[in-house]
């Protein structure tokens, strides 16, 4: 009598599908935290300090070797060893590494090798824009799948290796196993799942206080400090003067050049500084500068509108045109911005993104819970 092949071996497509790790999203903000810092401190040390060299005559270190290295360790961390702090490690290392290595992608898409090149902002901010909305689609929560759960109950088997189990990590553990235990559309699975909540049953574990991590220590001071501090009509204030704000400052320009257009002499100033710079080199490049004029003073236009929205107490219509208004800046705007006026943006991009999350905080807060 032939034995029955185990439904865990029937599918081996399935059993190769791609499970994501369980902190996945925390481990992506520290590289995108360490990423957006090693580019903001490079350029300003290297402002600092009149760009100096490392090496003498024809050596130069430059440090997309160092981002290089940086690379490197993170990637051998994670094969070598198995602790998960070594993770978060990883993570922090390699947003460094990019950075440092990003940093200089001026010198390798010119023949000139050209650092200042205009064009190296906007692919900078580009590709930490990606690794944002990467970061977006991991925090998406979707149902899991058995093995996705089991997965999750052996990475958080470990903290019984490292003594360092907590009742709530435990109870979350019995949780998860009761899951697959439930499901059985796996019964392999549910069969192991039954042996390790045994195990939990036998065995009252030397569980030890919970300790949160680091990010989860952050995570719960701004929650105690949104709770305290942050009420419905404060953020409301906050949201409302962030929004006038970038108004004026994203009129300026336009209401600028408008004037200036008034008079050709100070048109032909403006136009012969852009060339000075090399950021108008043609009649494509001075169409994409008028782009960037309307585009900026348009997105003021429509936060002027969103604040007014929020004015009158249109809080829903406001919230969804001021997150609108914030995406098209962040996404498609601050691309022109960067390449016109470069790394001198990094703050304002920071001010947009503080108001945006601020627009996202509010939704999330007061808007959903009304409507429950």
């Amino acid at each position: 009598m032939s034995k029955k092949t185990p439904q865990f071996f029937k599918n081996p497509l399935k059993i190769r599908r791609l499970i994501q790790r369980r902190r996945a999203a925390d481990y992506l903000l520290i590289t995108l935290l360490s990423f957006g810092f090693s580019v903001g401190a490079t350029r300003l040390f290297l402002n600092l300090t009149g760009f100096p060299q490392l090496g003498g005559g024809n050596l130069h270190i430059a440090h997309v070797l160092w981002g290089g290295l940086f690379l490197f360790i993170a990637s051998l961390l994670p094969i070598i060893y198995v602790n998960e702090w070594v993770i978060a490690l990883s993570g922090l290392v390699s947003g460094f590494g990019v950075g440092l290595f990003i940093d200089e992608v001026g010198k390798f898409i010119t023949q000139t090798n050209d650092y200042f090149y205009p064009s190296a902002a906007p692919i900078i901010y580009a590709l930490f824009l990606m690794t944002v909305f990467i970061f977006a689609q991991v925090r998406i929560e979707r149902r899991p799948s058995t093995r996705s759960i089991f997965y999750d109950v052996l990475e958080r088997l470990t903290e019984v290796l490292d003594r360092d189990l907590s009742e709530e990590e435990a109870l979350e553990i019995q949780r998860r196993l009761k899951i697959i235990i439930d499901r059985n559309d796996e019964p392999e699975l549910s069969q192991l799942a039954s042996s390790i909540q045994t195990y939990f049953d036998s065995d009252k574990k030397r569980l030890v206080p919970s300790d949160p991590t680091f990010l989860e220590k952050w995570k719960l001071a701004i929650q105690k400090f949104e709770k305290q501090h942050l009420s419905r009509k404060r953020v409301k204030t906050i949201i409302l003067s962030g929004l006038l704000i970038w108004a004026a400052w994203s009129l300026i320009s336009p209401i600028g050049y408008l004037a200036a257009t008034r008079d050709p002499s100070q048109v032909q100033l403006i136009l012969n500084q852009l060339i000075e710079q090399k950021l108008i080199t043609n009649q494509s490049g001075l169409t994409w500068f008028e782009a960037r004029v309307l585009l900026e003073g348009g997105t003021g236009a429509i936060a002027l509108v969103a604040a007014f929205l929020f004015f009158i107490k249109r809080e829903k219509a406001g919230i969804w045109l001021g997150i609108a208004d914030m995406l098209l800046v962040l996404t498609i705007v601050n691309l022109l911005i960067f390449y016109f006026d470069q790394f001198s943006t990094i703050l304002l991009a920071a001010y947009q993104f503080v108001l945006f999350s601020f627009l996202i905080r509010y939704q999330r807060r007061f808007l959903k819970t009304k409507a429950n």
